[in-house]
């Protein structure tokens, strides 16, 4: 993700590869973080003695796992700024899921840390970023953080307590979608398509069904029924799918997705 951020304002030109610092775990994570950025990007481990210099950076996206959030707080702690007098301080934007910003000022109280939530349609530049601000932020640093994350997504300001339910919908979604693209593939085969076309045919139902609900702003359920005619094939699909529980499962996987995203923020807070 921190990738699908970067590249795009590396290659207009916003900020210059030479002053760019990735910081991965591990150095056998450097190649593939450097695949497609321009060679004057530098990337490290984080056992390099040059990842403190990361801290002295007035911008930073932090984009690792949850999981990890408590590893780097306790090892880089003592790296950064804790000057709570420089104004405005530098800006650190998490991708964390469920990561509070609380958490986030607790952890790094000398920048002003803003929550972001992107998907992975932003690797196409067709993504969602939901952002959450936090009190101390300035006008002209909103406006940087705009700057980053509009040529790959459109962006919603949101309260911070809806961001879970935005996460459970927006970022965890297109899994949702992949494991329905899939499943309609393998249909495919079984009902006596060759894979590949399968493979092709479910991609562009998928596209054109999403333009046309939305360049129609059509409801759903709309399309459902201008699709299915009385006594038809589409109506007894449709019967089996309810009868499957499809509809209810995926209500209950965004619940399950926002309600991880909770218990992530707890486990961190606690």
């Amino acid at each position: 993700m921190a990738k699908a951020i970067v590249s795009p304002l590396l290659e207009r030109g916003e900020y210059n590869p030479q002053n760019v610092l990735g910081i991965v775990g591990r150095n056998s994570s450097i190649a593939s973080a450097l695949n497609d950025l321009p060679k004057e990007v530098k990337v490290v481990s984080s056992e390099d003695s040059l990842s403190k210099e990361v801290w002295k950076a007035p911008l930073k996206i932090l984009a690792v796992k949850p999981q990890q959030f408590s590893k780097i707080k306790e090892s880089l702690s003592s790296f950064q700024s804790n000057d709570q007098d420089q104004f405005p301080k530098p800006l650190l934007i998490s991708v964390l899921a469920g990561i509070t910003l609380k958490s986030l000022k607790k952890a790094f109280p000398g920048h002003t840390c803003v929550r972001a939530v992107p998907n992975t349609p932003s690797l196409v530049g067709q993504g969602l970023t939901g952002l959450a601000w936090p009190d101390d932020i300035t006008l002209d640093q909103k406006k940087v953080v705009r700057k980053i994350f509009e040529p790959i997504s459109e962006i919603y300001e949101l309260e911070e307590k809806k961001l879970d339910s935005f996460l459970a919908l927006t970022s965890s979604g297109p899994a949702y979608i992949a494991l329905v693209v899939e499943a309609m593939t393998d249909g495919a085969v079984a009902a006596g398509l060759p894979r590949h076309l399968s493979n092709q045919l479910a991609h562009k139902t998928l596209s054109g069904t999403a333009s046309l609900l939305r360049e129609k702003s059509l409801h759903p359920a709309e399309l459902k029924d201008m699709v299915a005619s009385p006594a038809g094939t589409t109506i007894s699909a449709l019967r089996h799918l309810e009868l499957a529980g499809l509809r209810s499962a995926l209500i209950e996987a965004v619940v399950l997705a926002a309600d991880k995203s909770r218990q992530l923020a707890e486990e961190v807070s606690s």
